[in-house]
């Protein structure tokens, strides 16, 4: 990760950090020096390191400065602490480059100091509604980020996939630009690594869209959130089947490397409650809701507040019509424990569909075999001709050479899901559509392998959401 300092004093400031608190990119660290502390309550500790003390000071600015940062900021209200910063960095590191936003028109002699007049931006910001004046693209629209550029890197989720099978809810791909050349989307056109988007859409789903374009292996469960959520309720769950699921989750949470969250819906077992409480450490949360409200109010609150992006729950859980709904709903990838070994498995599966949901998550597929270290098999029913399946098929073998992941296509006439119920452990991944929260009875008498998951009820399975 890149180490970023920025040094603040003032409202505009100030506002720079909220800006750069809410930004998308993880892959920076941000070192924060203010003369006033102020707390900004969504910065990411892992992200945001803050400081408080004065900046013209050289012996405490030359201790933070013995670190390697790629870029310094400076936002200050007084002209001459502004000076007398950029002084002290200099006789510390002589080639950093400086970005200062200058209200004072400050005459530039450092070629690596980059002064941001604050009155140019101001005027141009005015000039756009003058009428008859072009508008330039930087400034189209409301000018809160509905208009986003977005280069696709080698390794991104969108790479070789069919415009088609992109979920674009609230947002659109508008546009491609390939080597110099400007492509109008279709259905049917593949996106290249190092395709230029031109999106189109809300602010706040942009933002998960870039997310999604720029992550690459090794950083699930995002773009869909941050950290892990254990779902129990002692109602419906006995005392051996929490312990087991506390256990497993313990296990995954060790795997992804991101904090736990356990929460403890309907508490009746004191001696158990205490158990689950004694593990709770600086990565493993544990929450216990007492109240007689509204669970599902309070699940959704969770999942936006701890900026959720996996939840566990047991078989019986998300056999529950009512939870199942509710889990759909919040637009996160569900892990459903089964009563098997979690620590053993080795492979992860899906089942070739006609449709090409699959296609949707597939990077998430590769995402969590790798990180788990599964080995990654796709199950085609010969008996199921589609073009579809063949376009799938290709898509997951350019992701394999793209990731250097091996991919095992099984090709078999016989019932997908009889066949699979001989093995002794897989891990199937799905894609969570709407089919899979009807009743059960509702596709007693389909051959849609995806609304007859619960065939396999008796091995875990992760559902994930086809869209952001």
């Amino acid at each position: 990760m890149k180490k970023i300092l920025i040094i603040s004093d003032g409202e505009i400031g100030n506002h720079f950090i909220e800006r750069v608190v809410d930004t998308y990119t993880s892959d920076n660290i941000y070192y924060v020096v203010q003369m006033k502390a102020t707390v900004f309550e969504n910065a990411n500790p892992a992200r945001f390191k803050f400081f408080e003390f004065d900046p013209t000071s050289l012996y405490k600015l030359s201790n933070l400065l013995k670190m390697e940062f790629v870029q310094v900021l400076i936002a200050m209200d007084n002209l001459s602490d502004v000076e007398n910063t950029i002084k002290n960095i200099r006789s510390i590191k002589k080639q950093i480059r400086v970005i200062v936003l200058d209200q004072w028109n400050i005459q530039n002699k450092d070629s690596n100091v980059v002064y941001v007049k604050q009155h140019e931006i101001m005027a141009s910001r005015l000039l756009d509604y003058l009428p008859n004046v072009p508008v330039i693209a930087q400034n189209v629209g409301l000018g809160e980020g509905e208009i986003m550029e977005v280069l696709v890197p080698f390794g991104s989720s969108f790479v070789y996939r069919h415009i088609g099978v992109i979920e674009q809810n609230r947002w659109r791909i508008v546009a491609i630009y390939r080597n110099r050349e400007l492509l109008m989307p279709s259905s049917r056109r593949m996106i290249h690594p190092n395709d230029l988007l031109l999106l189109v859409g809300e602010p706040a789903v942009l933002k998960s869209v870039y997310r999604a374009i720029k992550r690459e292996l090794g950083q699930f469960p995002e773009p869909f959130g941050s950290n892990l959520y254990l779902y129990l309720d002692m109602f419906k769950e006995n005392e051996e089947n929490v312990k087991d699921l506390v256990r497993r989750a313990l296990f995954i949470h060790k795997n992804f490397k991101h904090k736990l969250y356990i929460k403890i819906f309907n508490p009746s077992d004191l001696d158990l409650l205490r158990h689950i409480k004694d593990l709770r450490s600086d990565s493993v949360s544990v929450e216990i809701d007492y109240e007689d409200g509204d669970v599902e109010d309070a699940f959704h609150a969770d999942v936006r507040k701890y900026h959720i992006g996996l939840v566990m729950v047991s078989k019986d859980i998300f056999h529950d019509f009512k939870t199942r709904n509710m889990l759909y709903d919040a637009h996160v990838p569900v892990l459903k424990i089964a009563n098997r070994s979690f620590s053993k498995l080795k492979d992860a599966l899906a089942i070739l569909t006609e449709n090409r949901d699959l296609e949707k998550v597939s990077t998430t597929i590769f995402d969590i075999s790798s990180q788990m270290g599964f080995n990654l098999e796709l199950f085609n029913y010969l008996n199921e001709k589609d073009e579809y399946k063949e376009q799938v098929v290709e898509h997951f073998n350019n992701l394999a050479t793209i990731f250097s992941k091996s991919i095992k296509i099984t090709e078999s006439e016989s019932n997908p899901i009889r066949e699979l119920q001989q093995r002794e452990n897989f891990l199937q991944v799905l894609p969570f559509t709407k089919k899979m929260i009807s009743r059960h009875l509702y596709s007693l008498f389909s051959t849609d392998s995806e609304k007859l998951y619960y065939k396999l009820d008796d091995y875990h399975q992760i559902f994930i959401p086809v869209q952001l």
